[in-house]
């Protein structure tokens, strides 16, 4: 029996007119199991196929049933079994809609790629071809960037500016940006700076880049790094002559007392405040340690402050540049707080390393550009990035509550850390199901990614018992996705032994 029904003509419409103006979709209610079932299967593999897309509104299921001449308890119960398995999504005053993120996954485990035929649909498929949601670490979420404030600030700034800013100018920055870091980053971070120490960059890569070749050419031949990091941040030293020499992390942050004695060990790269990806803080006694050693071996450390300024334990953790500005790089960026598309980060230098990096930054194309220097500085002294900030950090919080408040209700065994700060935690997992995990989330439509990637290769190896564990960025999908994210989420992880 084939059977023809309209859906909605907008995916984004709520209530508005019934299905009059909707498109034809076109379902096929034959095959074994009575009407229920086969209704059941043809709206399910219209999700998979693409005819139905997420978001797009169904028919309520008295309408559904008088266009299709069946019982409305029959078209309900098909709605209720579809969105028990996450093919749709019911909401009070919304209706029922398509997932965001369908429920795809095999019954059993198979090699990636591979098809896999599905007991309920009783066909072939496949993970989506690309994830339907993001859940992987780096990314704000950009569709909170601020562009009407910032339009306005890039406007107030374009109409104030001397006639010289449109030059090649400071190759430090513009003074206007450099003088509204140092009041911020004083008073929100801890920071001991004046802007003849403050130098723009063009991302914070950019700015790791510089000062790896500074430190190449005073003589550095190693620098230490966590032993769980960004791998394109060790890429960075590999390519300015620096190897790297993995410190341990543990609940109490990197550990630097396997330094003493490493005389080729001349600077030791830092997350402090949030570490990458484990989320613990620096401990007080470690931020004196690895002080203390700077000062007894004239090393630097390189401050990177990733996600400083999102801290939601109300505990604010201050800068480790404020103990030692003489032997502290501090290192900030718009990345996380604004947009990675503003291609704006700072380094906060000891006066003889500024001179130096100001030096190789003179010599190539690494300067960056004079308007959104200008808007930066605008927006930061006229309150707004404060606001902006604040308003991030609320938004923030709430996502990370929901999801820890998910896993407790839902996924009690699985332990969650890093919970204080940042826009990430981590999923500690049994042993040995990191990958499975990762390879479930991919039939559910997410990016996931593991522990394991972040550990460096020259790390010593881990034991059989892990840790495993799964790296969960809550920043980057939107308000409107994040319930369906959560619940595919939640499908993907083992269950309790």
């Amino acid at each position: 029996m084939e059977k023809t029904w309209a859906t909605s003509a907008d995916p984004a419409a709520s209530g508005r007119g019934g299905t009059a103006s909707g498109a034809d979709l076109h379902l096929d209610l034959s095959g074994p199991g009575g009407v229920r079932a086969a209704l059941v299967r043809a709206l399910r593999d219209a999700v998979r196929s693409g005819r139905l897309t997420p978001g797009t509104r169904l028919p309520s299921s008295r309408s559904l049933a008088g266009d299709l001449g069946m019982a409305r308890n029959t078209v309900a119960d098909a709605y209720g079994e579809l969105v028990a398995e996450g093919w749709l999504t019911a909401r009070q005053g919304s209706g029922t809609r398509v997932a965001q993120a369908p429920a795809v996954r095999p019954a059993a485990p198979a090699r990636s790629g591979s098809p896999v035929r599905s007991a309920s649909a009783g066909g072939l498929v496949r993970p989506p071809a690309r994830p339907l949601h993001d859940l992987r670490t780096g990314t704000a979420d950009i569709s909170s960037f601020p562009r009407t404030v910032w339009a306005a600030a890039a406007r107030r700034a374009l109409t104030a500016a001397p006639n010289e800013a449109f030059g090649y100018g400071d190759v430090r920055g513009r003074v206007e940006l450099r003088t509204a870091l140092a009041e911020y980053l004083a008073r929100a971070r801890g920071v001991r700076a004046e802007p003849e120490r403050i130098v723009v960059c063009g991302g914070f890569m950019q700015g790791l880049a510089l000062l790896g070749g500074v430190l190449r050419r005073r003589g550095t031949r190693a620098a230490a790094v966590e032993s769980y990091g960004f791998w394109e941040h060790h890429d960075v030293f590999t390519r300015a002559g620096l190897r790297q020499v993995p410190i341990p992390v543990d609940d109490r942050g990197a550990d630097v007392t396997g330094l003493d004695g490493r005389r080729d060990v001349g600077a030791v790269l830092l997350t402090p405040a949030h570490q990458f990806p484990t989320g613990v803080h620096l401990h007080p006694d470690r931020r004196t340690a690895v002080v203390e050693w700077a000062g007894r071996t004239g090393g630097l450390v390189v401050e990177d402050d990733y996600d400083g300024e999102f801290r939601y334990d109300g505990r604010q953790v201050g800068a480790l540049q404020g103990l030692a500005p003489d032997r502290v790089v501090y290192c900030g960026t718009t990345s996380k707080s604004l947009s990675p598309a503003l291609r704006l980060s700072w380094m906060v230098l000891p006066e003889d390393v500024a001179a130096e990096v100001v030096r190789a930054k003179s010599t190539g194309e690494w300067r960056t550009g004079t308007l959104e220097q200008l808007t930066l500085a605008e927006f930061i002294t006229s309150g707004a990035y404060d606001r902006h900030v604040r308003s991030m950090r609320l938004r923030y919080r709430r996502r990370r509550d929901r999801l820890v408040a998910a896993l407790a209700e839902h996924a009690p065994h699985i332990r969650v850390t890093g919970i204080a700060a940042g826009l990430h935690v981590v999923l500690e997992l049994p042993p040995g199901t990191e990958q499975s995990t990762l390879q479930a989330a991919h039939w559910q439509g997410l990016a996931l990614e593991g522990l394991s990637r972040y550990r460096h290769a020259a790390a010593p190896p881990l034991p059989p018992e892990g840790p495993d564990g799964v790296i969960v960025a809550y920043g980057t999908p939107a308000d409107h996705t994040f319930p369906g994210v959560l619940e595919a989420l939640l499908r993907s992880l083992p269950p309790a032994d």
